[in-house]
C-alpha cells in the first residue's frame, strides 16, 4: 500500500504542500468506465500507471480490444488503480481530477512512460504532460494535494489485493474470471467472442 508517509515524502520532494486531514478509512473511489455501461461482457484491468508491462499492454493489445470490443459497445472496460508508487499515485490522481479525461489521461502517461517515469525531473516531465490536458500549476497541485483522493485510490488497490487477490500489474478480469497467460488480443478473442454468442 502506498503509505501517507511515502506519499508526504514524495509531495515534500516534488515541493508540494500537503493537506493535514489523514482518514483511517476510504471509500473505493466509483469505476471509469470507457465503452457501453450495459455491454455484455465487463473486463477490468488493475494497473500501475509506472509498470512497463501495463505500458506494452495499452501500447499493442489494448488498440486492437478497443477497437473491436469496447468502441462497438460490446464489452465496458474499467481500469482499476494499482499502483506500485508515489509516481504511479499521483498520474492516477491526476487521471481521477481531469473528470472527463481519464483514459485522455492514462493513454497519455502510457505513452509517454519512459519520459516522466524517472528519477531525475519526473515532477517536471508530469507537470509538462499535465498541462498537455488541460491542467494549470494550480489545478495540477491541488490535485496532488487531495488526501481523500489518495486515500480512495488506496482502497482501491487494497480491495484488489484483499478481496481479489491481486499481486501484480497488469491482472485483468473478464466477468469476474482472472485472465490467465498471455494478455493477446487472440486471447481475449477466445474468452469474449463466446461470451457474446451465447
Amino acid at each position: 500500500m502506498l503509505t501517507r508517509r511515502a506519499f508526504t515524502a514524495f509531495a515534500a520532494a516534488l515541493a508540494l504542500p500537503l493537506g493535514l486531514s489523514i482518514a483511517h478509512a476510504a471509500d473505493t473511489l466509483p469505476d471509469k468506465v470507457l465503452g457501453n455501461p450495459d455491454a455484455k461482457v465487463e473486463i477490468v484491468e488493475y494497473a500501475s500507471m509506472t509498470c512497463p508491462h501495463c505500458a506494452a499492454f495499452h501500447a499493442s493489445t489494448f488498440p486492437k480490444l478497443k477497437e473491436e470490443y469496447i468502441d462497438t459497445g460490446k464489452v465496458r472496460f474499467v481500469l482499476r488503480e494499482f499502483p506500485f508508487d508515489p509516481l504511479a499515485a499521483a498520474v492516477f490522481m491526476l487521471a481521477r481530477c481531469s473528470d472527463d479525461k481519464y483514459y485522455e489521461v492514462v493513454d497519455l502517461f502510457f505513452e509517454k512512460q519512459n519520459e516522466w517515469a524517472v528519477r531525475e525531473g519526473a515532477l517536471q516531465q508530469i507537470r509538462s504532460l499535465a498541462k498537455q490536458t488541460g491542467f494549470t500549476d494550480e489545478t495540477f497541485e491541488t490535485c496532488l494535494t487531495d488526501q481523500k483522493l489518495l486515500d480512495g485510490i488506496n482502497a482501491v488497490k487494497d480491495h484488489g489485493a484483499n478481496d481479489l487477490g491481486v499481486r501484480a500489474t497488469p491482472t485483468i478480469f473478464i466477468d469476474g474470471k482472472q485472465l490467465e497467460g498471455p494478455r493477446n488480443i487472440e486471447a481475449f478473442r477466445e474468452i469474449i467472442d463466446p461470451k457474446l454468442d451465447s
